[in-house]
């Protein structure tokens, strides 16, 4: 006979494996889980800026949507007509130097440039190594330049301009008197098991996060501190307090570097620009300029471009314009046709083009991957494109800008009108008591 409490014993194995196996997966998930809802908890503390829209054009849309078209490479007549063929194809501003920029159909310009334009960069302390270096511990500007910092083109900012019709707007918010926000987001690096676990079940996001005032407030705490940009040292606002440790390890994943901070430029402290941008009895102000390489704004013509990518795409199928961080890129004028500019007309504002820009291995960054190529554009940029007597070494392709006005705006589809054409010869920044031979 079978024994009666055999089904009784069965079931109370059952549920006692059942909830065996519960109580497993629940400790499994658990550190799964913490990260998401630690992100949740962030995303509480760091809400939308409060009276704030975002600057710049939508994701889905790009005025460079048909950068690769080949009727760019043809040059068209400069013409009078209600649609002006010589015009602004795009416009672009990089807030902080060497990461994404912002893509915007209007400019606002005043005496440093695109009025968010490379007003941010970041920095690391040097230590000299020993004590015979004359050189003294400093902060020094660091770029897609330095070999290993390429994941700087990865980091995108937000800009957050203050908006009066925003519902929840005000004039004492701190978002409205630090002139808005940058909210700055980077790839999430995973440093544990759990975390690659978590980003591959999609339960954290790729990317982080974290947000700084576009300008310190009045009552503001931030030190100041000379930042070396080439040969100048203008001092300068270091935000290291809103650095998140991730942010360290996504830009210096191996601690090869000395301490790595954000700085914004001194509105008050513009480092001034001479070489060959026009004098300041022809401007009536001195040209100046933030954390930018050496002049305001940078044109670009697409056709140029496409000249110089087809000679590329043996190794680089499609040769993207945004590798060259222009600011200004115009449409109509032949490949090259700029080399020979000295002042031009954008719609009603006149601008000097004070000397071609020369190039450096800046450009073989791909600014969707951070991923440096070991040879291209530059290879082939200085095969051809060595024409400047000032400096031979180096390619050029490109014109720096100064305006002509302290403050004025230009929009996409502004035409361009050639004003003056003449001869160029870079100036380099020289060393004491160096000259640039013909100049």
């Amino acid at each position: 006979m079978d024994n009666p409490t055999e089904p009784i014993l069965n079931a109370n194995e059952y549920y006692v494996t059942h909830i065996k196996q519960t109580a497993l997966y629940c400790i499994l998930l658990v550190p799964l889980l913490i990260p998401l809802i630690s992100h949740k908890l962030h995303l509480r503390k760091n809400p939308r800026p409060k009276g704030c829209r975002k600057l710049g054009l939508p994701p889905n849309k790009s005025n460079l949507h048909d950068e690769y078209h080949p009727k760019y490479s043809q040059p068209v007549p400069e013409t009078d007509t209600d649609t002006p063929s010589w015009r602004i194809k795009a416009l672009f501003a990089y807030p902080i130097k060497s990461c994404t920029g912002i893509e915007l159909d209007v400019a606002d310009i005043v005496p440093t440039g695109f009025t968010y334009d490379r007003q941010f960069c970041f920095a690391e302390y040097i230590t000299p190594k020993t004590n015979a270096n004359s050189q003294q511990p400093h902060w020094t500007v660091r770029t897609l330049r330095d070999g290993d910092l390429c994941r700087l083109a990865l980091i995108k900012p937000e800009i957050w301009v203050p908006d009066p019709t925003a519902p929840d707007y005000s004039p004492s918010l701190d978002e409205v008197q630090s002139h808005g926000v940058m909210v700055i987001h980077y790839p999430r690096v995973p440093q544990s098991l759990i975390c690659k676990i978590s980003l591959a079940l999609g339960l954290l996001p790729k990317h982080q996060s974290f947000s700084v005032p576009f300008l310190p407030k009045t009552t503001h705490s931030y030190p100041s501190a000379p930042l070396k940009v080439w040969k100048d040292f203008p001092p300068s606002y270091n935000y290291a307090i809103h650095l998140p440790p991730s942010l360290h390890h996504f830009l210096d994943p191996h601690s090869t570097r000395g301490p790595l901070s954000l700085f914004r430029a001194n509105p008050s402290h513009p480092r001034q620009i001479f070489r060959n941008a026009p004098r300041k009895p022809d401007l009536g102000f001195q040209p100046v300029t933030g954390f930018a390489d050496a002049y305001p704004i940078h044109l670009l013509s697409l056709s140029s471009v496409q000249h110089v990518a087809a000679k590329c795409r043996p190794e680089i199928p499609h040769l993207s314009i945004r590798r060259f961080r222009a600011n200004m890129i115009i449409q109509g004028p032949g490949p090259f046709e700029e080399d020979g500019w000295k002042r031009i007309r954008v719609s009603d504002v006149d601008m000097y083009t004070a000397c071609r820009t020369i190039r450096c291995r800046l450009p073989n960054v791909d600014p969707d991957t951070g991923v440096r190529h070991p040879s291209q554009p530059d290879r082939t940029l200085k095969a051809y494109r060595r024409i400047d007597r000032g400096d031979l070494t180096n390619a050029a392709l490109g014109m720096q800008v100064v305006p002509a006005l302290r403050e004025c705006r230009i929009r996409v589809g502004d035409r361009i009108q050639v004003l003056e054409t003449g001869e160029h010869c870079y100036i380099k920044m020289l060393k004491p008591g160096e000259v640039v031979e013909g100049v």
